[in-house]
């Protein structure tokens, strides 16, 4: 594990269920831009999240990927909004709902309109849990939401660290190592 440089904290939304801040059943996610061009989502999980006793939902697991990898790519690009092509997701362990959970994600091909990226669910031994990849189409905002948008996106005012402790560039190993 190394120590990655905080970059800037994203936006986050009134309602969304992943990073909404008024949401009481959202993740309530921040999204940190690190050093490396890669985006590190964290949130703690609520009871209401679980699957199975526990455990985090996978579709709380699909959900937190798709929003990291998909937010990535205005660590590059501020003005692009990402929607879902598809979303392939793998899951290898359980992911425990005792605490911090952190995505990892990146873009890997940026080709206009289209990008994509992939991103993992780091647990904090080091092993990855869940990976994901996905496409996105680029559009404007006022092509994807309705109304005044401005009321519904802004600043984390949460502090901001300097650094994270993360597993370093590119995916995390997935034998602990």
């Amino acid at each position: 594990m190394v120590d990655r440089k905080v970059l800037a904290a994203q936006n986050v939304s009134r309602m969304c269920m992943v990073c909404g801040r008024d949401n009481p059943w959202s993740l309530k996610a921040r999204f940190l831009e690190l050093e490396g061009g890669e985006l590190l989502g964290v949130f703690d999980p609520l009871e209401e999240h679980q699957s199975y006793p526990g455990r985090l939902h996978g579709g709380i697991s699909s959900a937190v990927l798709d929003e990291t990898i998909g937010r990535a790519i205005t660590i590059t690009d501020p003005e692009a909004w990402g929607v879902t092509v598809d979303l392939s997701v793998r899951f290898r362990k359980p992911v425990p709902l005792d605490g911090e959970i952190r995505a990892i994600g990146r873009i890997t091909a940026d080709r206009g309109r289209l990008f994509e990226g992939t991103g993992e669910i780091v647990l904090a031994d080091g092993t990855v849990a869940v990976e994901a990849s996905g496409r996105y189409l680029k559009m404007p905002i006022d092509r994807i939401a309705e109304g005044d948008f401005d009321e519904e996106w802004f600043t984390d005012d949460r502090e901001q660290p300097a650094s994270v402790r993360v597993w370093g560039p590119g995916p995390a190993p997935t034998d602990g190592r």
